[in-house]
């Protein structure tokens, strides 16, 4: 499925690959709207409509994934909340044992995720993960998500890699469209990002990855 003696540079997405996205979707879909609704005086469902309304209308740009964006929206201090329940975070089943696979492998690894810098200090503090990164990049350094073209374009300006030798892994389907548009060679989703959620189908045109022991660098 992976074919590890083409592929010298790892990029690796955080949320829903590293880590379970089960934290980050009840952080959204319940604990944000549940403050939001105490802070105004709303019901638990009036809260989540005018959220996942706000939500839906920023899909997929890089305000979708900004901690201050969300703060100013919303009048809550969203960093801060993150801190708060940090103790839910999570990783994946295996993925300790692929990081440390790979990083033994010799190849650069990097991590490549929309998260904010402040979610990204939290989880990495919670994880430890760090160690095992040449490069850590947010797509809020650059000023564009995943999702477009020009973060690829700078990734590659200031950590250069061959496209065509890396392996992305991610568990957007729209990231993953997008670093194949740029030429990113070896692409793979992730099959169960949040373990609170079924495994979902596999009926996109990438490789599946459903446990990471399974596809260990050789």
């Amino acid at each position: 499925m992976i074919y590890w003696q083409d592929i010298d540079t790892v990029l690796l997405d955080m949320d829903g690959t590293l880590l379970d996205l089960a934290y980050d979707n009840w952080f959204w879909l319940q604990h944000v709207p549940q403050e939001y609704a105490k802070a105004n005086n709303l019901s638990p469902d009036a809260s989540l409509q005018i959220i996942a309304e706000w939500i839906a209308r920023h899909h997929g740009t890089l305000n979708w994934y900004c901690l201050d964006f969300w703060s100013d929206e919303l009048k809550l201090n969203i960093a801060q909340m993150k801190r708060h329940t940090g103790d839910r975070i999570a990783l994946r089943p295996g993925a300790l044992e692929f990081l440390n696979a790979v990083k033994a492998s010799g190849r650069k690894v990097v991590m490549a995720t929309n998260a904010h810098r402040d979610a990204l200090d939290v989880k990495l503090e919670r994880t430890n993960i760090s160690q095992y990164f040449d490069e850590l990049v947010s797509s809020h350094d650059y000023g564009s998500a995943k999702e477009s073209q020009d973060f690829w374009r700078q990734l590659q300006q200031q950590h250069p890699f061959t496209p065509s030798s890396a392996l992305f892994v991610d568990d957007s389907l729209a990231v993953l469209h997008s670093a194949s548009e740029y030429g990113i060679g070896h692409l793979a989703s992730i099959l169960h990002p949040d373990s609170s959620q079924p495994k979902r189908p596999h009926t996109d045109p990438y490789p599946g990855i459903d446990q990471w022991l399974d596809v260990l660098p050789t």
